[in-house]
């Protein structure tokens, strides 16, 4: 369990690299282009991850539930909303906005138990964790304010 929260945070930290590294192409390029450069080249990775790596699965892009292919249109829109609020409001304030929405959404989705996944109760700890990423995002902001 530790490993994979380890794993998270890693990927986390990556995003981040990536909204840095995305945000500066994006006001050189495009905001568009960027995403394009970005998925066509993660694809290619992706391609090669699954001829050498993928073992063989009951189900195909052809029998699974069509609803489950439409997760790729949100990376789509955090990507491009990324790579155009890096470079105004900051690495930072753009990374923990995207974390509170990831905080928001996945609470409700945890809590309905919407999209086949099991529901978690929706606990004291659970709320105070809402709080803390509210307030981390509010000082953020305001620490960036006071630097302008």
């Amino acid at each position: 369990m530790i490993l994979i929260i380890i794993l998270a945070i890693a990927s986390g930290m990556a995003l981040s690299t990536q909204a840095a590294i995305n945000g500066q192409l994006g006001e050189k390029i495009g905001v568009v282009k960027t995403a394009l450069i970005t998925f066509g080249i993660a694809t290619v990775i992706t391609a090669l991850l699954i001829l050498f790596f993928e073992p063989v699965y009951e189900s195909n892009l052809l029998t699974v539930p069509k609803w489950q292919l439409t997760g790729a249109f949100f990376g789509i829109l955090y990507l491009i909303v990324m790579v155009a609020s890096v470079p105004r409001v900051g690495i930072a304030v753009a990374t923990v906005s995207t974390i509170f929405g990831q905080m928001i959404m996945s609470m409700l989705i945890d809590t309905q138990g919407w999209l086949g996944n099991a529901s978690i109760a929706l606990n004291p700890w659970r709320i105070a964790a809402m709080v803390c990423i509210a307030i981390a995002l509010f000082f953020i902001y305001k620490a960036n304010q006071s630097e302008c």
